[in-house]
């Protein structure tokens, strides 16, 4: 305590030293205080002066410190890169702004241009204004001429007849009914378009005794008829089926007449009546004989001369295959030529008129013009004479072995089973069908079930007895397709079927499958040949086919396309103009009126022309733009080549005899969406192209962000309902030209070559024109027919995945062509190519038109096609063979004819004029 407070006051005590060392300790602090004030003020001045001092010297090499030039300065090694960079910065402004001086000026020149420019489009615009008013202008010159020289046309005034008809002239008898005084032509106006009205059988009492097989197929023909109108008022004609009925509840006549005559549209006489009496039996009643049917036309298979109405009634032919369609595998081939037997014929004669043996009458008293009654016991002795000379072997039977069919007083009677007497026909060339003896008899069921069958299967009919009338006797030519010969030559009709040559009876049995194809075979022809000849003889047009409606895929199109060198690159070669205007389409062809009132109902099979074998008939709508097959009678229109004497301008000029022209691309697809945009953009700048038609055959549509091609021309991307080859062939009703160029979508064809197989198409139209050829060859050791694609200096094929042909095959292929072989390409996927050879040259008898060397036309890095696969040619032989057995004979021809340019790509002098072209 003490200690403590001693240290409080002064630090008093122990002598003294706490107040020493505290004065030591503040001098200590004033004195460092100062020496760092010293060293940090004074020493930083010294050392200035005499830094200053040392740079002062006369000896500029030795100078340390102080301002430097820029030589100086560069010599510093760390500092010469920055230097050198400062420089090219400066150069490289310099240059900047002599370049942004320059893009200034240009600019300025460039903005007088753009002034120029807008001058010019508004002077341009004026003078196309000009030319718009000048054309117009032409345009009402043009029409007030064409109205000037052209008569004035306008439909006629539609003729609706009273109800009652009381101003319908009446015959003095109805056995004298013609068209001109039984048919109200009022009813039938030319632009009606040939309405048909079908009473329905089940709304009156008979209905309940039709045979149920012919009702149910005539009801499902009925439904498909483009003819058929449920408005009665409007109605040219009235069609009402009363047979075939069935024996245990047939009515009694005066019913049935009752019933007739009780119909809504009957109007007292039936005038514009049908009534048809389908059979599918030999031994069909004649039930309609007793009774009166008025002016009402009849349709059947049997008729009496009493009961004939030339010109009026019909003779139909049976309705055997009811509701099924032929089975072409069981159809025998129509090759080999002749067959086992020369002619055959099976059948009984129930009831005989008196015969000239019973009379006791010779031959020279026959001849004076004492002529018997009845021929078939001359018949009978004859061929049995030359059934015993064994010249031939010949089959005649004139008793059945078992219990012969029921038939006509005077008919022949069929013998066994429908299945035995085709076997039968099948090894016959020919098939004898002796008509009745009674003269009264026009025609009978069971001759016309005998020249059915005949037909068939590839036996030429001779039918003994020229009064009989054949089915549709005054609209098909029977000569060419059978031999139609008197009785009294019954001696010489050995001579007659020996003498007829191998080309004749092929021609004949081919004639005769197209009859019967087209108009015996199903309930469906029988039904449209009949309404056909009544619309022909009152002279109506046929309506127009129908086409496949497109259902487009919308997408989105503006990727422009580019040029492929390889494709598009001819040279100086002018392929033609590359259209800018709107698409040309192909001109339209109805039937006009003129045409119609004007045409001699024929058989379209057998007129002249390149359709020796014509499947497509008038009974079936007319085409609507082919003028040229059906409107002259000679099938395609004649084209010639060139324009006129073309000279240097046959590079431009596209040849032939329609000066303008156009074809449409048919591409088929499936899924190849890299693919298909290649193939498009190798089409830009394609000259006469009219429009490129895709075909998606996949059931996924195209993706939605898909940039398709700008070609110049229209892309239709049509949607399909089934994936199916057969769609390349569908007639769309996009395709508005008759050139169309069926092609792959990994098919690889430069410009050159599609135009000139243009041009050889336009002079052939008539054939498929193309690139790829095949053939067919025959294997001996299997007996069948094989396909081949290897090369070769001999073909009978031009696949369609390269080619051109005419949209008329189109119709057909999808139409009338036997579906039989349309089910088969579904079933392979594959063929659909081969078919379409096979029904071009069945028609023509013309072998396919190959151009250019190539063989091969894929595009190189394509995804596989269908053709890779092992099972791919395997299928293509059975194809060949199915559709041989569907025609009957092989149709394809061999040529050795191959078509190259040798002037196509000449260049001609300008001094030149004419020049010719040689292929």
């Amino acid at each position: 305590m003490t200690g403590y407070t001693m240290l409080r006051n002064g630090g008093v005590g122990n002598g003294g030293q706490p107040w020493v060392l505290r004065w030591s300790s503040r001098i200590r602090l004033t004195w460092l205080s100062f020496t760092l004030f010293i060293i940090l003020v004074f020493f930083p001045l010294i050392a200035h002066y005499y830094l200053t001092t040392i740079d002062d010297a006369d000896d500029a090499g030795k100078r340390i410190f102080g301002p430097r030039t820029g030589n100086e300065l560069c010599e510093v090694k760390h500092v010469q890169d920055l230097c050198r960079i400062r420089e090219s910065v400066s150069e490289e402004l310099l240059q900047l702004e002599a370049k942004r001086q320059e893009l200034n000026s240009e600019i300025a020149k460039l903005n007088l241009k753009i002034e120029a420019c807008k001058k010019s489009i508004e002077n341009a615009k004026q003078d196309l204004l000009q030319l718009k008013n000048v054309i117009s202008q032409t345009e009402h010159s043009y029409k007030e001429l064409m109205a000037q020289n052209q008569p004035k046309l306008s439909l006629p005034i539609r003729l609706l007849p009273d109800k009652d008809d009381v101003t319908f002239p009446l015959p003095k008898s109805n056995r004298n009914c013609r068209l001109h005084n039984c048919f109200d032509y009022s009813r039938c106006p030319l632009t009606s378009g040939f309405p048909v009205y079908v009473y329905n059988s089940d709304d009156y009492p008979f209905g309940s005794s039709l045979d149920p097989l012919i009702k149910q197929a005539f009801e499902a023909t009925v439904r498909t008829n483009v003819y058929v109108t449920e408005n009665a008022n409007i109605a040219c004609v009235y069609i009402i089926l009363v047979g075939e009925m069935q024996e245990p509840v047939m009515p009694k006549p005066t019913e049935l007449e009752q019933q007739l005559h009780s119909l809504p549209y009957w109007r007292t006489d039936g005038h514009n009546h049908l009534i048809i009496n389908l059979s599918r039996k030999s031994e069909t009643q004649n039930f309609i004989y007793n009774i009166s049917t008025g002016r009402a036309m009849i349709a059947q298979s049997t008729f009496y001369d009493v009961q004939y109405r030339p010109g009026f009634d019909i003779v139909v032919s049976p309705l055997v295959h009811a509701m099924s369609e032929p089975n072409f595998l069981e159809i025998p081939p129509q090759v080999p030529v002749k067959r086992k037997y020369l002619f055959s014929f099976q059948g009984e004669k129930i009831e005989s008129l008196r015969s000239s043996l019973q009379e006791v009458r010779s031959f020279e008293e026959e001849i004076e013009g004492n002529a018997p009654a009845d021929y078939d016991d001359r018949i009978i002795t004859t061929l049995k004479a030359v059934q015993d000379s064994k010249l031939d072997f010949v089959l005649v039977e004139f008793t059945c072995k078992n219990q012969p069919k029921a038939s006509l007083p005077t008919e022949w009677a069929l013998c066994g089973e429908r299945d035995d007497r085709l076997e039968l026909l099948k090894l016959s060339t020919f098939a004898l069908i002796i008509t009745p003896g009674d003269t009264h008899l026009v025609i009978s069921a069971g001759c016309a079930m005998r020249l059915f069958e005949a037909l068939e299967v590839g036996a030429i009919p001779v039918v003994l007895g020229e009064q009989v009338q054949l089915p549709y006797h005054d609209v098909i030519r029977w000569n060419e397709a059978a031999l139609i010969i008197p009785k009294p030559r019954i001696t010489e009709v050995h001579f007659l079927l020996r003498s007829i040559s191998d080309n004749d009876l092929l021609a004949m049995r081919r004639q005769g499958r197209f009859l019967w194809e087209t108009y015996f075979s199903t309930s469906d022809n029988v039904f449209s040949t009949v309404l056909a000849i009544i619309r022909t003889r009152i002279q109506i047009p046929a309506a127009p086919i129908r086409e496949e409606t497109a259902v487009e895929i919308p997408h989105r199109s503006g990727k422009a396309a580019g040029t492929d060198p390889n494709m598009a690159d001819n040279g100086d070669l002018d392929l033609g103009p590359v259209e800018t205007e709107p698409p040309y389409a192909s001109p339209k062809y109805l039937r006009n009126f003129t045409l119609t009132a004007m045409d001699i109902y024929r058989n379209w099979n057998s007129a002249p022309g390149p359709f020796h074998l014509f499947p497509y008939t008038p009974f079936d709508p007319v085409l609507p733009s082919e003028a040229k097959f059906l409107g002259s009678g000679t099938g395609f229109r004649p084209i010639g080549g060139g324009a006129g004497g073309s000279g240097k301008e046959f590079q431009a000029a596209l040849g032939g005899n329609v000066p303008r022209e156009q074809f449409t691309v048919v591409m088929l697809t499936y899924e190849r969406e890299e693919v298909l945009m290649n193939s498009l953009e190798r089409l830009n700048g394609l000259p006469y192209l009219n429009k490129v038609v895709v075909v998606w055959n996949s059931p996924k549509l195209p993706s939605e962000d898909l940039l398709w091609p700008d070609i110049g021309v229209p892309i239709m991307v049509v949607r399909t309902e089934k994936n199916s080859l057969n769609n390349r062939f569908l007639p769309w009703d996009e395709i508005e030209t008759e050139a169309i160029l069926s092609i792959d979508d990994d098919a690889h064809l430069r410009h050159d070559e599609i135009m000139f197989g243009f041009r050889v198409w336009r002079e052939a139209r008539d054939r498929i024109v193309g690139f790829p050829g095949r053939y067919h060859a025959w294997d001996v050791p299997h007996q069948s027919w094989l396909y081949n694609s290897n090369y070769s200096c001999e073909l009978s094929m031009v696949l369609t995945g390269a080619a051109f042909f005419h949209k008329y095959y189109a119709y057909l292929y999808s139409y009338v062509m036997p579906q039989a072989i349309r089910d088969m390409v579904d079933e392979y996927i594959n063929c659909e190519d081969i078919a379409m050879n096979f029904l071009v040259s069945h028609l023509t008898r013309k072998p396919p038109i190959k151009v250019t060397s190539r063989w091969t036309f894929r595009c190189p890095g394509c995804p596989q096609a269908l053709s890779h696969d092992d099972s791919h040619f395997h299928e293509r032989h059975k194809c060949i063979n199915f559709f041989v057995k569907v025609y009957g004979y092989m149709p394809l021809l061999y040529t050795q004819f191959r078509v190259d340019s040798v002037l196509f790509k000449t260049r001609l002098p300008h001094d030149k004029t004419k020049c010719f072209k040689f292929i």
